[in-house]
């Protein structure tokens, strides 16, 4: 599957052929100034020796029905293969929707190479993530609990942190590859509806959709989504879902199968110079003018109105469409939100009670 990025690049989603085990062991030394200090470790062997035995490979297959000649179809399998990491020990494993979609059978394979079943728990295309749950009846008596990754923060994240993908690139077998965070907050890519993605230079490859990308203590950060590819193999620009809000998403496909979001109900403009000398705002201002607002919406009933400035809710800033999008979107349907901003040149601060989303897709007209 893939997105192309003008004639140049192709984004494309990391699922791809596998089987074997293959660990990858990667060692760094530090480039160090004379007298200076070392700062890190010289090796990240326990990292993944902690995170490692979470990961698993994901077997996706399907039956896809193919016109050979003229009124004669033949249904032939396709077969789609990922990552996935486990998150309780119960059986729950998350991965990337577009590695399940539309499966009509799933294989989880452990670190160990012991295989089992796996079924869809819930499956959040908007935002590329998936829960599986295996059959734990299915193992052998002596086989000991499933490891279990530990879930980090990404909150934390900076640009240079050393950061280490695990999955089953090319079908190798488990594999580990290591870069640093390129960036964060990275959106309008065209990957998925809602996007936050943390932007790494660890080499991740078709196969990784769905595997770990940990930090230096072996602590989950993010999901592995995507890459940007003249190729199709890594050059360095690859995307991950950032772990804060996986975990949000895993939440509520483990509570209800499904993701709920919530809605604002408004169509808004970047800020710009231009808009701000037309509304008699200060010409440096930054956020979202909001020059529509939905009748019966969370904004209309909070009192909201076109011409207002948005420019903070909650604690973030808000400096485009993009923003708020991401920022509602990550909230629970019902829950109350303050927003921040200007109706004119006086200061604005309302609570607004969110609605549920329902198939609104627009960045720059609906939020």
């Amino acid at each position: 599957m893939q997105y192309m990025r003008n004639q140049l690049f192709s984004l494309f989603f990391l699922a791809a052929v596998g089987a074997t085990i293959f660990v990858a062991s990667v060692m760094m030394m530090p480039a160090q100034a004379s007298g200076a200090p070392a700062f890190g470790p010289v090796s990240y062997a326990d990292a993944v020796e902690r995170a490692a035995p979470a990961v698993v490979n994901v077997f996706a297959s399907r039956m896809l029905e193919r016109q050979l000649v003229p009124r004669s179809n033949r249904r032939q399998r396709e077969e789609n293969r990922g990552s996935g990491v486990i998150v309780d020990a119960k059986g729950y494993i998350v991965t990337s929707s577009h590695v399940v979609q539309d499966a009509g059978m799933i294989e989880v394979v452990l670190h160990t190479g012991e295989r089992l079943q796996a079924t869809i728990v819930g499956s959040d295309s908007d935002s590329d993530v998936a829960v599986l749950h295996v059959d734990l009846s299915e193992r052998r008596v002596k086989a000991g609990p499933l490891p279990v990754i530990t879930l980090g923060a990404s909150s934390s994240l900076r640009v240079g942190d050393v950061v280490l993908a695990i999955g089953n690139p090319y079908g190798v077998g488990q594999t580990v590859t290591m870069g640093v965070v390129s960036g964060t907050g990275r959106s309008h890519l065209g990957i998925s509806k809602f996007e936050n993605f943390i932007q790494t230079d660890a080499s991740i490859n078709p196969g990784n959709s769905g595997g770990a990308l940990i930090d230096a203590q072996g602590e989950l950060i993010a999901i592995n989504a995507a890459i940007f590819s003249r190729s199709g193999g890594s050059q360095g620009i690859g995307f991950a879902i950032p772990v804060d809000m996986v975990r949000g998403i895993m939440r509520q496909l483990l509570d209800t199968g499904s993701v709920s979001r919530g809605w604002l109900g408004i169509g808004g403009q970047n800020m710009t110079a231009t808009l701000a000398d037309t509304y008699g705002l200060k010409p440096d201002m930054k956020g979202v003018l909001i020059s529509q607002v939905y009748n019966k919406g969370a904004a209309s009933e909070a009192g909201l109105r076109p011409g207002d400035v948005i420019t903070r809710i909650d604690e973030t800033p808000i400096n485009s469409s993009f923003d708020i999008v991401n920022t509602v979107a990550s909230k629970a349907v019902g829950s109350d939100v303050r927003i921040q901003g200007w109706r004119g040149s006086v200061p604005l601060d309302l609570s607004v009670t969110l609605q549920e989303r329902e198939g609104r897709t627009g960045v720059r007209s609906e939020e």
